[in-house]
């Protein structure tokens, strides 16, 4: 029998048995607002599924085995024979079909599609990040392959498919595939027109045999990958199968899987290619271009997994100090915790509302609104993935010690909170990307002017802050420097014009005052007193 000393008394109870979708306002307002009337039943209910799903002890518990059992490399059997295969806990493949049948890799052609996946994808990144990898990577492969018809109407079907099947067989007799990526080399890193992977052209039209190590390649135990080599006529774009229509193992070699800061459910590789069959995507010397759509379209998942990842921090530093009591009442209701709190909500409303407002334009589909994305998208990754590591470890505080501990799930989500803004081109990267959009491509500059002028009046910071953005953009001479303020300021000032438009007057008055005027420290928990914060905290709130 426990002694009396042995009493628990004053911890809150766990955050589970709800509803991830449903408690997050924020979330199911954008769905309303960028959904089809149509469609918006229909994808409500597919999306409260999810988030009972998502919230349930089971699922939760899922994401904590396979975070503890991290993949495993097998190179060879018992036998001495090369196989090249990853093993995965059991838990992973619960998590990764249930993601597929939600529709995590099945946006393109469904009504509203991008809008119901993006949601999804926030709500299932709560659960666990790292299986959300190879859906991103499935999903986002489609663009890229449909700079290719034949090869489109091949593999397409099985990418948007909803069903799950782990598999390693051909392609073709799976009633599902899922695809990895492998541009990044050791030597150039970024800079992939530096690769060395060499292609060299078969007999059969369209198949090359590629030699060459990558570096970093996402989600090694994929049907297939699209990957950068330097072919005969310049750096092109290729698939390659990880087994071949004959059933052979194609040469895949797995030289070790790394050992990250964070995501550890799911396996990145380095590999080697030696003789390996590829199929050309696209033109020969056209590889960047033919893998473009992937890379933007991934890197609107880096934004959608930091803004999931941030509401459960928020929600979980909410929970717990409205349940947490000291100094005599509850944590919640102290004013210096409810302005920290209301901050990190605050964040966390901006980059969903922001994320949500991408989506809908890819189903838009419209010019200017490809025009958008073009230049908000590296804007928003730049900016919104930076932000989340700091709100996460603030969030961690929020819990104390508690926070500190593996159980509360907080240290994952501190681990996992650098990720997104490393993936898919790091900070520079996006920044020069915002640079080079704005230099060569007037009509994205237009679009996104465009899009901030719809508040234009509502809200003198958010005037004021448009017109100084404008001063800026007047001379991008020796603008290099200063890519990154730049890239801050073009996502802050379209945050605030989304929430000006959008959320309620305690919200936009709050970003508009502390994030565009500047009436607020450089730490979470400087908001001007006068502000009503607590409405932004209950907003916050994840009521079970």
């Amino acid at each position: 029998m426990a002694g009396t000393t042995h009493t628990v008394t004053n911890q809150a109870p766990p955050l589970v048995q709800y509803d991830v979708f449903r408690a997050d306002r924020v979330l199911v307002e954008a769905v309303e607002r960028h959904l089809d009337p149509d469609v918006l039943d229909e994808g409500l209910s597919e999306l409260s599924g999810l988030g009972l799903t998502a919230g349930s002890a089971q699922v939760q518990e899922w994401g904590v085995l396979a975070n503890e059992n991290p993949p495993a490399l097998r190179t060879h059997d018992r036998y001495g024979h090369r196989i090249d295969e990853v093993d995965f806990h059991p838990s992973w493949h619960r998590l990764l079909g249930k993601g597929v049948s939600a529709g995590l890799t099945a946006a393109w052609d469904r009504p509203g599609g991008h809008v119901r996946r993006a949601a999804a994808f926030l709500v299932w990144t709560q659960v666990e990040a790292g299986n959300c990898c190879p859906q991103s990577m499935t999903h986002a492969a489609v663009p890229a392959l449909r700079t290719d018809p034949a090869l489109a109407a091949e593999w397409e079907p099985r990418l948007t498919s909803m069903v799950y099947d782990r598999a390693l067989r051909p392609a073709g007799q799976k009633p599902g595939a899922l695809f990895g990526m492998g541009m990044t080399e050791k030597q150039g890193g970024s800079d992939v027109r530096a690769n060395t992977t060499a292609a060299r052209p078969l007999a059969e039209d369209g198949a090359y045999e590629l030699t060459g190590h990558k570096w970093f390649c996402s989600a090694p135990m994929s049907d297939a990958f699209l990957v950068l080599a330097q072919a005969p006529g310049g750096l092109t774009c290729f698939l390659v199968p990880r087994v071949l229509g004959d059933g052979t193992r194609n040469v895949f070699l797995i030289q070790r899987l790394k050992d990250k800061l964070g995501n550890r459910s799911n396996a990145s590789a380095e590999v080697e290619f030696a003789g390996t069959w590829a199929r050309r995507v696209g033109e020969e010397g056209r590889g960047v271009s033919a893998i473009i759509g992937m890379v933007a379209a991934t890197r609107l998942d880096c934004v959608l997994g930091s803004a999931g990842l941030m509401r459960q921090a928020v929600a979980q530093a909410v929970h717990h100090t409205s349940y947490r009591e000291a100094f005599g009442g509850k944590l919640v209701d102290k004013p210096l915790m409810r302005n920290v709190l209301a901050d990190l909500a605050l964040e966390s409303e901006a980059a969903t509302t922001l994320a949500l407002r991408l989506a809908a334009a890819y189903d838009d589909g419209g010019e200017g609104e490809r025009a958008l994305l073009r230049i908000a998208v590296p804007a928003a990754k730049y900016w919104v993935t930076k932000r989340c590591a700091p709100l996460a470890v603030e969030a961690a505080e929020c819990l104390g010690g508690n926070g500190y501990v593996e159980e509360s799930g907080m240290p994952r989500l501190v681990r996992e909170s650098p990720l997104n803004s490393v993936w898919e081109g790091a900070g520079n990267v996006q920044a020069l990307d915002v640079l080079r959009a704005l230099r060569r491509e007037p009509a994205a500059l237009d679009a996104y002017l465009r899009e901030v002028g719809r508040a234009r009046g509502a809200d003198h910071r958010l005037d004021a802050a448009i017109k100084n953005l404008l001063t800026d953009l007047a001379d991008l001479d020796a603008v290099e420097g200063r890519a990154r303020r730049l890239a801050e300021r073009l996502t802050l000032t379209l945050q605030g014009s989304l929430l000006v438009r959008h959320a309620p007057p305690e919200v936009a008055d709050t970003f508009c005052a502390s994030r565009l005027s500047g009436d607020a420290g450089t730490t979470f928990g400087t908001l001007p007193h006068t502000l009503n914060l607590k409405s932004l905290v209950t907003r916050a709130h994840p009521t079970p």
